[in-house]
């Protein structure tokens, strides 16, 4: 018998459409593997630079590489940040781009709520940050950004060691949120950790930008020309004094989501978004996590004053009791004002597990940390241990909650997997008004 689907009008979670809620989980499959690779780089990393063997692993991450005219002989560790994330944030960008433009989140009441949780899950760690380090001198207060990031690809890995089957409509939340989170992060760290702004390269990036957009626009897949233009795109950002990963943002909303003239099947943007996210997840964060989780405990101080310092307090109770007020209560905030209810299957609980998941800020927040404390200071080390921290308890929480709901969301699962006719669309989605 086929399921009768709600009306997704009043529900905060319903399920979706089904070509959305395919393409969310072929996504999630990609960032799955991506997030045991990062795990084993930042692992990796600690263990290295806490053994005996230490020296050889800061020597790597100060290895200097790249042409000296053209100012960009950066360390190892600078190329990861500046170069490998760029990669990283053109698939945020694409993706971002084509949920508001052909995903179900053009729909402005899907887009309410997980655009309200990713503030809320900002805004609420930027405050408990500043309000632990008001007093405390030394800069300490430039890291209020620090625990405002979720990392999708780690919260992702946490969710298969943990064997959690989360059902379509909270693995749809989970994505998207990080999907907005990174968003907002791109524009924190081009607006408030932009120290020195050169106008000129700034304003010449316009030029091969501006070719790449028609080209796309004009559906050019030649790599040998978008390359090289991306490529100049990215160099004289740097340039200008914004961080670099703001060019891969700016490259990826250029590319059009739909086809033209309105055919069906996919457009550029999913076409891209497929060919760089396995190298996004299964290359360039893991490389960037192993050169900025490597923090030595020993040279930060040690861990018993790591742990007193306020950047470090302010960081994980950011990430692990802001993320979970932030979300939680802009999602509820929601529910409160609109008057909706939560979809089928789905408790308040489950939001709290994704609260508490949301509360794992890793690649964003290592990146911040660094703009924001110097690469190598004292703070720095500290901001990265406690990112480390937070990023744990957080992940431990989360598994508590969401183990103790996993019977229940493997029935959701099983129940929107039934396909009895096996026209390899679920029964619940074969109704044409979900199926779109």
């Amino acid at each position: 018998m086929t399921a009768t689907p709600p009306r997704q009008s009043g529900h905060l979670f319903g399920r979706g459409s089904w070509p959305e809620v395919s393409r969310i989980g072929d996504i999630l499959r990609t960032e799955t593997v991506g997030g045991a690779l990062l795990l084993g780089a930042a692992v990796l990393a600690l263990v290295w630079a806490n053994s005996p063997w230490s020296a050889g692993y800061q020597d790597l991450v100060a290895l200097r590489v790249g042409p000296h005219a053209l100012h960009l002989d950066l360390t190892l560790a600078q190329w990861a940040a500046d170069g490998l994330l760029a990669i990283f944030f053109f698939v945020a960008g694409l993706e971002l781009k084509r949920e508001f433009v052909a995903g179900d989140l053009r729909d402005p009441r899907r887009a309410v709520m997980p655009v309200a949780a990713a503030v809320g899950g900002m805004t609420a760690p930027a405050l408990i940050y500043t309000a632990i380090n008001a007093g405390t001198a030394g800069g300490a207060l430039s890291g209020w950004a620090v625990p405002t990031a979720t990392d999708i690809a780690f919260a992702l890995a946490v969710l298969a060691v943990i064997s959690t089957h989360l059902p379509a409509a909270l693995r749809t939340f989970l994505l998207t949120l990080a999907v907005v989170d990174d968003l907002l992060a791109i524009l924190i760290i081009a607006v408030f950790y932009t120290s020195s702004l050169h106008l000129l390269p700034l304003a010449a990036a316009l030029l091969p930008l501006g070719l790449f957009a028609v080209l796309v626009q004009r559906r050019v897949r030649s790599w040998w020309l978008l390359l090289p233009l991306a490529a100049a795109t990215w160099a004289l950002v740097h340039a200008s004094g914004i961080h670099a990963t703001v060019a891969g943002v700016l490259l990826g909303f250029m590319v059009p989501v739909l086809r033209r003239g309105g055919a069906d099947g996919p457009g550029l943007a999913e076409h891209f978004e497929h060919r760089w996210r396995p190298l996004s997840s299964g290359f360039a964060v893991p490389v960037f996590a192993f050169f900025a989780a490597g923090v030595s405990v020993a040279g930060a101080g040690g861990l018993g004053e790591t742990l007193r310092d306020p950047v470090t307090i302010g960081i994980v109770a950011g990430l692990v009791l802001g993320k979970c007020v932030g979300v939680l209560g802009s999602t509820w905030l929601v529910q409160r004002f609109t008057r909706a209810t939560l979809g089928d299957g789905v408790s308040w609980w489950d939001v709290v597990g994704l609260s508490l998941l949301a509360g794992i800020g890793f690649t964003v927040s290592l990146l911040i940390g660094e703009l924001a404390f110097g690469v190598g200071s004292e703070k720095d080390e500290h901001a990265r241990i406690g990112i480390l921290a937070g990023s744990l308890i957080s992940a431990l929480l989360a598994t508590v909650v969401l183990r103790a709901r996993n019977r229940h969301y493997r029935q959701l699962c099983a129940a929107e997997e039934r396909d009895t006719d096996a026209d390899g669309i679920p029964d619940f989605w074969d109704d044409d008004t979900v199926r779109r």
